[in-house]
């Protein structure tokens, strides 16, 4: 009895040097330092540049041959799915944080799922104690607050990571009604057939809704068009982001040998002086005429008016209660469960960020079809090997008219595509009440166009 009494308060003894132990290297920052200064100490802590960064800063074990082969993969795992580096700079120099990193911090933070238990183990202090969960989520509320105020929705949605779309953003309306008539030109392209409208219709979703646009003579292109509604949000334009604003991304399809095909812009130029009318009216607006630069600007600005509000979803952030049906917003809990809310953030619910098509599972091997250029993404842009895969996060505003789905295409159904996004990007297998309620919730993201709620005129004629 007294051998087994000494046992009990040797554990006794040890349990407390190691409980003393954790409370002197588990201290959160001190509560007087600013948030941001609170969130630099909390990550440091934590070790989360031990495997969120290029160059992770790897523990000693990473050299032994079984822990070690556990700790590369963690740390490659982490790079793949959220290179911290970007925001740890932002952070150290008071500038504005992406908000899809603000949402991903936010998230784990929230499941406990970070850091991982198998480091805080090792790491001593490493795990987060409640003090630092509060400061660092207080933190992510405050940064939003500054640099994404979500002053549409009610009180109680005003940390949500989506915002409800404008009704508008100031525009030059003499310009607007130029890049309108322009948007719907078929002399931008060589052979007078093809319009931004023919891949971007507006009565379509703004989209054409083809696995991939056709465009003179017949072409097809190898990528899915994106839509043009809501695009004023998108931080770059195109999957692969080649184009940092709508007028750059206007300047790519005219000269496109697939799409319109034109030579020059002195070609298309040539075409509109000809039309006297159009001409002297274009001149009114910008004096040197038609160029290149003149003619993409119009056409910004016409498509920074294309936004989509007044969608259900958007009357529930603004605090309509009743918007929403039980089954649509059991889907949107899901949305939010399964990390959809991360990425799909902002106005536009995604636009913001280049995430990895295949974080969880090889979604090109499982295609079975042939690797295109397009299939690269971000690489093609960069030749960065860390971006290969990776495209902007497409925006689901109106995404139930805009089938099919992904980059490629080949997604035909919203049930197809949101089963697709579990698999690869969560690692899940969602049931089929689960898809049906985040479909459910996915339609309710359709909004209005000059007043009226949008209709696909393809779904109307089937």
């Amino acid at each position: 009895m007294k051998k087994r009494t000494k046992i009990i308060f040797s554990v006794l003894v040890v349990a407390a040097v190691l409980a003393a132990t954790y409370r002197v290297v588990n201290r959160p920052p001190s509560a007087s330092l600013e948030s941001s200064a609170q969130m630099e100490e909390i990550i440091a802590s934590s070790g989360c540049m031990a495997c969120h960064t290029a160059n992770p800063e790897l523990p000693f074990y990473a050299s032994l041959p079984v822990a070690g082969k556990l700790v590369k993969e963690d740390a490659r795992l982490a790079y793949r799915s959220f290179d911290m580096t970007p925001m740890l700079e932002a952070l150290k120099k008071g500038e504005k944080v992406s908000e899809v990193d603000l949402a991903k911090v936010e998230k784990v933070i929230l499941d406990g799922t970070m850091p991982m238990a198998k480091y805080y183990l090792v790491h001593w202090g490493a795990s987060l104690n409640d003090t630092e969960k509060q400061m660092a989520l207080s933190w992510v509320k405050s940064q939003r607050a500054a640099f994404y105020p979500n002053q549409l929705a009610h009180a109680q949605w005003s940390n949500e990571t989506i915002r409800p779309v404008q009704d508008s953003v100031p525009v030059d309306m003499r310009k607007v009604i130029l890049g309108n008539l322009l948007f719907h030109d078929v002399r931008l392209s060589a052979d007078n057939t093809v319009s931004c409208s023919s891949c971007h219709g507006l009565n379509t979703g703004g989209v054409d809704n083809k696995q991939f646009s056709e465009g003179v003579g017949g072409q097809f292109g190898g990528v899915n068009a994106p839509s043009v509604y809501n695009a004023h949000y998108n931080f770059v334009q195109f999957w692969d982001g080649r184009a940092a604003t709508l007028a750059d991304q206007a300047a790519g399809p005219p000269l496109n040998p697939v799409e319109m095909a034109c030579k020059s812009f002195d070609e298309i130029c040539e075409k509109l002086n000809a039309d006297a009318a159009f001409s002297k009216a274009f001149k009114e607006v910008y004096p040197d005429g038609f160029n290149q630069a003149n003619i993409t600007d119009a056409i910004q600005e016409f498509e920074r008016t294309l936004l989509t509000p007044n969608s259900r979803f958007d009357k529930y952030l603004k605090g309509d209660n009743a918007a929403l049906t039980a089954e649509e917003l059991a889907g949107y809990d899901l949305f939010k469960k399964y990390n959809c809310a991360t990425c799909h953030v902002g106005e536009n619910m995604g636009g913001q960020s280049y995430e990895l098509l295949g974080i969880k599972h090889d979604y090109f091997a499982d295609r079975g079809t042939e690797l295109t250029i397009e299939d690269n993404g971000r690489f093609k842009e960069t030749k960065d090997e860390r971006d290969r895969h990776r495209f902007k996060v497409p925006g689901l505003r109106n995404v139930a008219l805009t089938a099919p789905y992904f980059h490629d295409g080949t997604q035909a159904t919203l049930e197809d595509a949101v089963i697709a996004m579990a698999k690869y990007e969560v690692g899940v297998d969602l049931s089929k009440q689960e898809v049906a309620q985040m479909v459910s919730f996915l339609r309710t993201l359709t909004g209005e166009y000059q007043g009226k709620l949008l209709v696909n005129e393809n779904d109307l004629q089937k």
